[in-house]
This record gives structure tokens, sequence and C-alpha cells, in this order.
């Protein structure tokens, strides 16, 4: 095998290794906090759970990093197919196809079952807070709102 082809390699394995890191980083969960979260006062407020609702979270910026990695991936395996003309088209397809699946299976990854909870709070408001389905509530549930001085809100029993 040529020292060119296993660099190449190698990279592409390094960057699908960031891709799947990347991945789990973004977090709405009501357990998990940032570093940048922890050790900081919130305000909480408590209240009843009157409706809870299944939702899809989606991230909002368009993946790209998996696009990259497959389209590379790609690309490194249609150039080890046919030779001359043929070996290029491959290469071409190949990165193509790759882009296209390495897109669709990073959208996957960044797409979250959620909840969409509605609090009536103790102090007579009303609020709605979507965050990922970690942890179960039902309407009645009594619940603690945290909210923290970003704005950042998640609910937990």
């Amino acid at each position: 095998m040529n020292t060119a082809g296993s660099g190449i390699k190698l990279i592409v394995c390094i960057m699908a290794a960031a891709m799947m890191t990347m991945a789990g980083c973004a977090s709405s969960s009501s357990n998990v906090y940032t570093h940048d979260q922890a050790m900081r006062a919130q305000t909480v407020d408590t209240g009843t759970v009157e409706s809870v609702k299944s939702v899809i979270i989606q991230a909002s910026n368009p993946p790209v990093v998996g696009g990259a990695v497959g389209g590379v991936t790609g690309g490194v395996l249609g150039s080890t197919v046919g030779h001359g003309h043929g070996r290029d088209v491959a290469t071409i397809v190949g990165a193509l196809a790759g882009a296209a699946v390495g897109a669709a299976i990073e959208n996957e990854a960044r797409t979250k079952n959620g909840l969409e909870i509605v609090v009536n709070l103790d102090s007579g408001r009303t609020i709605v807070v979507v965050q990922e389905a970690d942890v179960p509530m039902f309407p009645g549930d009594r619940v603690r709102v945290l909210t923290a001085p970003d704005g950042t809100t998640r609910i937990s029993k």
C-alpha cells in the first residue's frame, strides 16, 4: 500500500472519530449540565405539570462535519476502484455518495426525542419548556423549574 493512501485513510479515521464525538456534545437534558453551567446560581420556581407532548429536537444548523467526512471517505474508497478515467469517475461518485450519507448520519445523530412540558407555576404563571425526554414527566407531577442567568430553563422532579 502506498504512503499517500495510508495518510489519507488515517485522516479519514481521525475525522470520523471527531464527528462521532461532536454528535454527543450538545444537550437539552434536565440531567446534563455544561461546564459553564456548573457552580452557577439558578432561580428555582415550583409548579405542577399541566400537559406533556412528545416532540423531536433537531439541531438548528445544517450538518457539515458528516458530509465532509463522508465525502472524503467516499472519495478515498472510490479512488481504489478501476483505472484511468473510470477511477476518476468512481472517485467523484464515491465522494458525492459519501457526502450525502455522511450528512444524513450526522443529521440523525443530532436529532433527539424531546418533551414539550407545560407547567402551571405556583406564582400563577404558565410556562412551556422543551427538553430532552430523559426524565419521564406526567400531568400532575410536582416539578422544579430551574432558570440559569443566561435564560436556559429546565424542568426537574
